[in-house]
Parts: C-alpha cells; structure tokens; sequence
C-alpha cells in the first residue's frame, strides 16, 4: 500500500474532529472520501500532511512511518495536498505560484519541461503565465493549484473540495483533468469533494465519513446501490438510480 492509516485521531480542544479513522490507498488508485460539512473530511487530509497535531494512530506512506515527520518533509517524499480555496498569491504571477510547488526541489530542466507541461494540459494558465495571479477565474486558479501541486512531484496528490465555488462547466473541465492526471501520469489520488455524483465517477473506491468516524466504504457502485446510506449520510437520495445506472454503463 501506498498510503496506510491506522486509527487517525484528531482534536480541536474538545472537539473530536477525527475518530479512530482508517483507510488506505494503493498506487495508481482514485479514491474519494465523502461525508456533509463538518465530517472530519479536511482535517483528515491536514492531518496526513502533518499539518494539523494527530492526537493518536498512525500514518504509513510508501513503507515509511510518517506519523512524526513534519509537512516539509512529507511533501519532498511526494505527500502534496491541493488546498480547500485554491489558497493562490495573487500577487505572484502565475508562474511563480507554479514555481513555489518545486520548493523543495532544485530549478533543472527536468522542472521547467513539467512546467510546460502543466501549460500544456491548462492554456488558460499558458496565456497568463506573466500575469498575476489575482486576475485569474475561480476555474484557472484550481488549475493553478493543481499545477502547482504537480510541480512537488507527487506520489500521491490529495485534493481538498477541487469543484468548490466552479460553475458546473468548470467544475467539469476540474474532473476531467484529474481523471487525466490518474491515467497518464499514474498519480495516485485522494479526493475530497461534495460533489457525490461526479465524485463516484472518476473514483475506483470511495470512503463515506460521518463525525469524523468512517460509516461506509467500497466500490461506487456498491454505494451507490444504498440509497438508505446516501440518504442518510450525503443528503443524495435524489437521483440515485440514475447515477447507477451511469456507473453501470460504464463498468
């Protein structure tokens, strides 16, 4: 496994944000956590960055107990966490919000051909790559933050809430290019997203979390067979056969 988590736990003072949570991802996998605001879903991811304090359990990533290595460290070892908010500095021009994803790494050729590369995938980000940041749509600055995150040479790339705030043809062109990302880089992906649907449809498995405890995890189909688990824990009762069907189809 590429990324094992035993028993995570994370507190707030007296909130309990994260409960006994496990899960694990191998290579190559998509794997999407979804749960309601409030879940645990990013502290979790924030916690497996190390940049939020575990409170108990342990984290693995590629054979290696991470559990007390700082974030800086786990990103050079190809930990890289794609913020809630995309979190750009505007006052940086594009390439240079780019540049800060290779800060652990030395300026080669090697970093500026993936440089453009990820041009090569976002031409909006290619068009404005001398312009600041803070001119850039919702869309471009989440391709922004992907492209950076790319950049630290991930391993595994967690992506926290990427179609947040999108218009849905944005937020369509964002899982398209995280599908892309899967397929022909051979990343591994963890994926934190509301959007249950879409979610499932790019996801090979999928863990549903509920005050902070894992409730359900397994195939999207599986899961999304129990209408009674959607209903109860994403508020997606609605249109669920529908998008069984989908998954269905496309199996």
């Amino acid at each position: 496994m590429l990324l094992n988590v035993r028993d995570l736990d994370v507190r707030y003072g007296r909130v309990h944000a994260v409960k006994a949570m496990s899960l694990n991802l191998a290579a190559g996998e998509v794997v999407a956590v979804l749960g309601a605001n409030g879940a645990g879903k990013s502290s979790l991811l924030r916690a497996l960055l190390g940049i939020e304090r575990i409170a108990g359990g342990r984290v693995e990533f590629d054979g290696k107990d991470v559990t007390s290595w700082p974030a800086s460290r786990r990103v050079k070892e190809g930990l890289v966490l794609v913020p809630e908010g995309r979190r750009a500095i505007n006052a940086l021009t594009v390439e240079e919000n780019l540049l800060m994803g290779a800060y652990n790494r030395r300026l080669t050729s090697a970093v500026k051909k993936e440089v453009d590369e990820v041009y090569d995938r976002f031409p909006n980000l290619a068009a404005r790559r001398k312009s600041r940041a803070v001119v850039l749509s919702g869309g471009e600055q989440q391709m922004l933050a992907i492209g950076r995150g790319l950049l630290a040479a991930p391993k595994l790339m967690m992506l926290d809430e990427p179609s947040l705030g999108l218009s849905p043809r944005l937020s369509e062109e964002v899982f398209v290019a995280i599908g892309e990302l899967s397929r022909e880089k051979n990343i591994t992906i963890l994926l934190v997203e509301q959007n249950t649907h879409r979610a499932l449809e790019i996801a090979g498995r999928a863990y549903v979390v509920e005050l902070g405890r894992v409730v359900a995890v397994g195939s999207p189909e599986t899961l999304m067979s129990d209408g009674t688990m959607l209903e109860a824990y994403l508020g997606q009762g609605k249109a669920t056969s529908a998008m069984s069907k989908r998954l269905k189809v496309a199996s």
